[in-house]
């Protein structure tokens, strides 16, 4: 058991830092409970200190620092035992766009280095970002599994196109075989052709305003959890 633990790096959703240490102190203590010589140690909190960018702040006390930086610390210290892999609740959680995006740029990183990562999280555009294969799960059960590119494709297609949602509208789509889900005053078009549906809509269904985007997976999340409001 011993032996796993030390392959493993463990990301918390909470920041348990301890706020009575510096930066430095807390992966170097950290660093105690593998056994890591201390020149060795010192090195490679060195090294992860300038990964996630804190190196500056090594002598500030944890308690002191934003909330971007407290979970780049959090990364720095589960690297501080050279993990094999990488398991990460809720990376991102809480931080602003900025911090999010650095803390993807370092999570890239890791994989370019050969490091499994294996995480949760609700940002759809962050599992879309970061992973290779992903699972869906809505109460516990898994609704499907896949590359996130196959997922949109297979339940959506590769673009919504959405217009107002009107009788007139639904009629017409009801003559085309389209699929569509109708999403409060919109309807949403799942289509591979956005061209062909947008031509068909202005021609036959004489619309006026339409837009297309392309499909995302919390697009697909919408379609197979429902969009009723969770507790």
């Amino acid at each position: 058991q011993r032996k796993i633990k030390n392959l493993m790096g463990v990301v918390p959703q909470e920041n348990n830092l301890d706020i009575d240490f510096s930066v430095y102190k807390n992966l170097y203590v950290y660093s105690r409970y593998f056994d890591i010589p201390k020149r060795k140690a010192e090195k490679t909190i060195n090294e992860l200190l300038d990964f996630v960018q804190l190196n500056e702040k090594r002598d500030t006390m944890t308690d002191s620092l934003s909330g971007g930086m407290k979970r780049r610390l959090i990364l720095a210290r589960a690297l501080v035992n050279e993990p094999r892999l990488l398991i990460l609740d809720e990376p991102t959680v809480g931080l602003d766009p900025q911090s999010r995006h650095v803390m993807w740029d370092k999570l890239r990183s890791l994989k370019r280095q050969g490091v499994t990562i294996v995480m949760t999280t609700h940002y759809l555009e962050e599992a879309a970002q970061l992973c290779d294969r992903l699972v869906i799960m809505d109460y516990g059960n898994i609704l499907v599994e896949g590359s996130p590119s196959s997922i949109i494709k297979e339940y959506i297609g590769t673009d919504i196109v959405e217009a107002e949602n009107t009788p007139e509208v639904i009629a017409c789509l009801e003559g085309s075989n389209a699929m569509y889900e109708q999403a409060g005053d919109m309807v949403q078009i799942y289509t591979n052709d956005p061209h062909g549906i947008t031509e068909h809509l202005f021609n036959e269904c004489r619309l006026g305003k339409i837009t297309a985007r392309a499909a995302t997976l919390e697009d697909v999340f919408l379609k197979l959890t429902g969009r009723k409001l969770r507790e």
